[in-house]
């Protein structure tokens, strides 16, 4: 069994943080040249997204971000593969998470976006490697940045084993890229990997150098750049990149040489320090955002938590995440969930099991305050090591859906579901004057803040009241003094039904992850889906729902099947009743049909579907009539869908209901 450092858990944590940090800190100049950087900004030694005097990109500071999503988005491969996936098994988490034309990627086009060009390949049956082959795009499409931006994922589950990392990496790049685009992300696996036991970066420079093939073209780069670095000049070593493999030089929006360069540049006149190598990867220019986030995945891993605290680079980003994909409920997320899941994904890799499940809110890991901050935004939050203390009165919330700031993101959608609704009960632990909060979104789309109970001999208890299918976007504390908040949960499956509130609003249909064709706001019908080939899904929930009933109204209309899903993880994991043509109904596992009977069904009738998920407990039923009854063990959580193929459908509410307790299968 391989022995894992004695700080892991930290470290991955740190290469988490690291990467979001610089992603941020080199977004808002993304693809700005060096000399505009210099004459603009100066040297970049801070975020400088509130800069007034410069016309900066993006002035929001929290967005969504293609280099952020697919780096967490990609590794879920290792949840439904298992630890060593293959680029197959990889390229399947695409098409199961990406919602097409508006998560995770850039959305550029065949031939322009090459992420979204190895899409289009899988839509169309063609799968990786090939998908993302030179032989199939050409070389120009093959070698763009993209491989070595989405790896660090995989390789942080590789703590200390820089060759695992590469041989991972290779096979999750290889979905949609090839040529020196998979040495370059080679190279970057291996330094986050052999960044956990690394004391020194010229070595493991060395030792990830090692794992490219030496004729290759970014084994030269490693070469010529380490050697021009050693003059300690890293100004006139970002001159000879420029000189010898800039843009000119390299075609295609963004070529991963120069930007795998600057990369190198940074680790290597910095040493691994991550307040110098942030200086020196963003004031280069180019893919600024891409590149610092390689470099801060691994000067995080590298110096750990401690090289994120010579400024307080973590304070604006208080861990949060959005990762916009299928799994509605994960996509507004923090850093130290996410780092936990990585590191539980690290310890199945090395035989070893999981550690003890805690509460979704547990602020176990340094630091972490799990994306709570005060409303006021000035009351001292932080944890040192009791759990988040709060330094005075104040309102303390962390989102479970779209926050108002984030509703109108930048380039990138943020789609999502709550992770908290009505029905489910918190339980949080802590003391001081303090009471549980939630906010939800009005029907006219604002924030309205309701109070629980308070903390009684350090525990508050309080199911979410019934809010007419308005979403949840915050949960917290409110204290009238200092307070401790120690952790903080809900479980289980919600009491709730979905539909349009009686006073409108348009936050409610955010709250269902649109992978369809159109899902407008103009009808009568609250779910009124329209799907022009194919199927699509209107999706909502968690992937921690379990044990539940889903019920909905189904009325088709010139639709080739119409149903009903539940346990929901992804556009290709669920369980779903079907009507579907001609006169039939069946219950499928993805696309697995696992029984179908006839069933006479006519358009433009409603009919009621009803399916109840209890452990490996399958039951089915229209109209009050159970129709299957089996079991299957292949999904044991996840959220609810509506399906539509070919055609449109309409719902008017959708109920859930959990499996009440003597029910439950042990």
């Amino acid at each position: 069994m391989t022995v894992l450092p004695a700080d892991h858990a930290e470290r991955v944590y740190a290469g988490v943080l690291g990467k979001i940090i610089a992603v941020y800190l080199g977004r808002p100049y993304e693809g700005w040249t060096f000399d505009r950087i210099q004459a603009e900004l100066g040297d970049i030694t801070y975020y400088v997204n509130d800069r007034a005097d410069v016309a900066l990109k993006h002035h929001l500071f929290l967005v969504t971000d293609d280099d952020i999503s697919g780096t967490f988005v990609f590794p879920r491969a290792l949840r439904a593969a298992g630890p060593d996936p293959s680029s197959a098994d990889v390229g399947d988490t695409w098409l199961d998470q990406i919602v097409p034309d508006t998560s995770v990627l850039w959305w550029g086009g065949l031939g322009n976006s090459t992420e979204h060009t190895a899409y289009l390949r899988m839509r169309a049956g063609i799968r990786p490697p090939e998908s993302g082959s030179i032989a199939r795009n050409g070389q120009v499409v093959a070698e763009q940045v993209g491989a070595q931006i989405f790896v660090e994922g995989f390789a942080l589950t590789c703590p200390g084993d820089p060759a695992g990392a590469a041989d991972l990496a290779e096979r999750a790049a290889r979905v949609s890229h090839d040529g020196e685009a998979i040495h370059a992300a080679r190279v970057v696996a291996a330094l986050v990997a052999g960044a956990f036991t690394a004391t020194d970066m010229d070595a493991l420079l060395d030792t990830a150098i090692a794992l490219a093939p030496p004729d290759c073209l970014i084994a030269r780069v490693h070469r010529d750049v380490r050697g021009w670095a050693r003059d300690g000049d890293w100004k006139a070593t970002r001159a000879r990149i420029d000189e010898e493999y800039g843009y000119h030089r390299y075609g295609g929006n963004c070529h991963v040489v120069p930007n795998h360069a600057i990369v190198v540049a940074a680790l290597a006149h910095s040493g691994g320090d991550f307040d110098r190598a942030m200086t020196v990867v963003c004031t280069s220019g180019w893919d600024t955002d891409s590149n610092a986030g390689n470099v801060g995945a691994i000067c995080g891993v590298f110096g750990g938590l401690a090289g994120l605290s010579r400024q307080d680079w973590r304070g604006p980003v208080a861990d949060r995440m959005y990762l916009p994909a299928a799994d509605g409920g994960g996509c507004v997320t923090d850093a130290a969930r996410e780092a936990l899941a990585l590191v539980d994904a690290g310890r199945a890799r090395t035989g070893q099991p999981p550690l003890a499940p805690g509460p979704r809110f547990g602020f176990a890991l340094p630091g972490s305050v799990h994306g709570f901050r005060a409303e006021d935004g000035r009351t001292g939050v932080a944890n040192h090591g009791d759990g988040l203390a709060i330094a005075g009165a104040a309102t303390v919330l962390t989102p479970t859906f779209i926050p108002p700031e984030a509703r109108d993101m930048p380039i990138y959608a943020l789609v999502a579901s709550p992770s908290l609704y009505s029905g489910q009960t918190i339980v949080a632990h802590g003391d001081g004057p303090a009471r549980l909060v939630l906010s939800y979104y009005t029907g006219a789309d604002e924030v309205r803040t309701i109070e629980g109970p308070p903390f009684v001999d350090g525990t508050a208890e309080w199911t979410v009241p019934d809010l007419g299918g308005r979403p949840v976007v915050a949960v917290g504390l409110r204290t009238e003094g200092p307070a401790t908040l120690k952790d903080l949960d809900w479980s289980g499956a919600p009491s709730v039904t979905l539909t349009r509130p009686d006073d409108g609003g348009t936050m409610w249909r955010r709250a269902w992850v649109p992978a369809l064709d159109r899902f407008d706001a103009r009808w009568p019908e609250p779910f009124r889906i329209v799907q022009n080939a194919g199927t699509g899904m209107l999706v909502t929930g968690a992937l921690e729902w379990r044990d539940y009933t889903v019920t909905a109204d189904v009325t088709p209309h010139l639709a080739a099947a119409a149903g009903l899903a539940a346990r929901v993880q992804g556009l290709r994991r669920y369980y779903a009743l079907e009507l579907a043509g001609p006169d039939t109904a069946r219950l499928v596992c993805g696309d697995t049909v696992l029984a179908e009977r006839p069933f006479p069904w006519t358009y433009g009738t409603t009919y009621h579907l009803t399916l109840t998920v209890t452990g490996d407990r399958i039951r089915a039923g229209i109209d009050g009539d159970t129709l299957f009854d089996l079991e299957d063990g292949s999904l044991s959580a996840g959220g609810v869908a509506l399906r539509v193929t070919e055609g449109r459908t309409a719902t008017q509410r959708v109920e859930i209901t959990p499996t009440p307790p003597n029910e439950v299968s042990s």
